[in-house]
């Protein structure tokens, strides 16, 4: 019979991690979604800058803020493995999904003939959207991973290699 209210425990505090990583995500993504779609606007419309790489500059500025905001609050109860590792691959999510977003926009405004801030615009929001969805699941799969992941076991036994022989060090200079 224990089984049954533990089960529906862990289910609960499953779903309630479940629900605060979506919740600050998307803060961060509507944050970070204003930033890209002014900046864009900014460059394209009012600075005269050309389409793709107005939406270029627009992804890398937001994408920078995503990744403080990812990590040090949406995801931020999900094992560390390294600044190098989650930038690596945060940048590699967030370049497919930009190359995605570069490649809609191209495609209507080149092919298609469309200059228009509006179309291109909306294009933008497009690629946003399919790229939000692919964020967030890559996110939580390979970049911000759980304490149990091969990449979190693999950082903390080196963390604490890393650990013994400074103390190991320390204990031979003294």
């Amino acid at each position: 019979m224990q089984f049954i209210p533990r089960l529906l425990d862990r289910a609960g505090v499953t779903w309630r991690i479940l629900l605060k990583e979506l919740s600050a995500f998307g803060v961060v993504g509507a944050v970070c979604f204003v930033v890209d779609l002014g900046l864009f606007q900014l460059l394209y419309a009012h600075a005269g800058v050309g389409a793709v790489t107005s939406k270029l500059l627009a992804t890398l500025v937001s994408m920078t803020l995503a990744y403080v905001g990812h990590r040090y609050w949406s995801f931020s109860h999900r094992a560390r493995t390294g600044l190098r590792r989650e930038y690596t691959l945060f940048f590699l999510v967030n370049g497919v999904t930009l190359l995605l977003g570069l490649l809609l926009v191209a495609t209507v405004r080149y092919p298609l003939g469309q200059d228009g801030a509006l179309a291109l615009q909306m294009t933008n929001v497009v690629s946003i959207g399919l790229g939000t969805v692919i964020r967030f699941l890559a996110y939580r799969r390979w970049v911000f991973v759980s304490s149990d992941a091969p990449a979190a076991v693999a950082h903390q036994l080196d963390v604490e290699r890393r650990q013994s022989a400074a103390e190991q060090d320390t204990r031979a200079a003294a």
